[in-house]
């Protein structure tokens, strides 16, 4: 398996164009896979409502319940 630091090593041998090419690539697959995580989450919080798992919100409620995890995480 190769190293973290011989990665490195073997980009930066690399032409500047083709270590841009390298970044783009890299960023759309850390993209696409953020998709499908939130994908996944999505149909599991769409199946756990359905199973009666989740309730109702009001906006106004969802909103205050964010902002008192967010105010708690600080």
């Amino acid at each position: 398996m190769v190293t973290f630091e011989q990665a490195l090593d073997t980009i930066s041998q690399l032409p500047p164009e083709q270590q841009e090419m390298l970044i783009e690539i890299i960023k759309n697959r850390l993209i696409e896979t953020r998709r499908q995580e939130i994908a996944q989450d999505a149909k599991v919080a769409i199946a756990a409502f359905h199973q009666g798992q989740l309730s109702h919100q009001s906006v106004a409620e969802v909103i205050t319940e964010l902002r008192t995890i967010l105010l708690e995480s600080e």
